[in-house]
């Protein structure tokens, strides 16, 4: 083969696949949730206003997750069921994400009246959550967090005597973006949910 066949060669079959690969468009994720028109253009749900505070004592608003995505979740810490596997599993994204400032994590507690901050703080360090800054455990107002839940990330947060523990709420892990709107929830207590859950971050850290 000539030298020019040689190169052509080379071009069509070996350099030529790989530019198309890297011109394709990278997936996006959806955006979920409520979506409205208001003068021609699409304006989505997001997670409203709120004002609790962390284990540390730290105040946590909307604010605090400025310029970042962060995943959120509910729990109680007196949780008999599905919170332990829950928090295992996020463990997995904590550790994976540790080193990325532009990933957070936020776990409301739905029972504010039992898990204060120091309950809170002990829960953090029995995980062997040592950034207070990366991993918010959050209480506060217990009608506040319930709406939040319900309102905002439209999951399950609440108290029923008939549950274990006295407390019903989701397993959902859910993928906030920069923006506050919500663009995944993941079942927390599967790995391979959670599996999900970190490639559609790395996606979403892309964007």
């Amino acid at each position: 083969m000539s030298g020019s066949k040689s190169l052509l060669y080379l071009v069509c079959v070996v350099l030529l696949p790989l530019l198309l690969l890297n011109c394709q468009p990278k997936e996006s994720l959806p955006i979920l949730g409520r979506r409205t028109v208001e003068q021609g253009d699409t304006v989505y749900h997001t997670v409203g206003d709120y004002r609790l505070v962390n284990q540390e004592g730290r105040e946590v608003t909307p604010a605090t997750f400025d310029n970042k995505i962060y995943v959120a979740d509910f729990f109680f810490t007196s949780c008999p069921t599905i919170c332990p596997t829950m928090k295992t599993q996020m463990l997995r994204v904590y550790d994976k994400f540790y080193d990325q400032p532009e990933l957070a994590i936020l776990s409301h507690s739905i029972d504010p009246k039992h898990d204060s901050v120091a309950v809170l703080k002990e829960y953090a360090q029995r995980l062997g959550i040592d950034d207070d800054q990366k991993w918010h455990f959050v209480t506060g107002d217990q009608a506040a967090i319930y709406r939040l839940g319900q309102s905002d990330y439209m999951v399950t947060a609440g108290e029923d005597q008939n549950a274990p523990g006295g407390y019903i709420h989701s397993g959902a892990f859910l993928l906030i973006d920069q923006e506050k709107r919500i663009r995944g929830v993941y079942d927390g207590t599967v790995e391979q949910d959670v599996d999900k859950l970190m490639e559609d971050i790395e996606l979403l850290l892309e964007e």
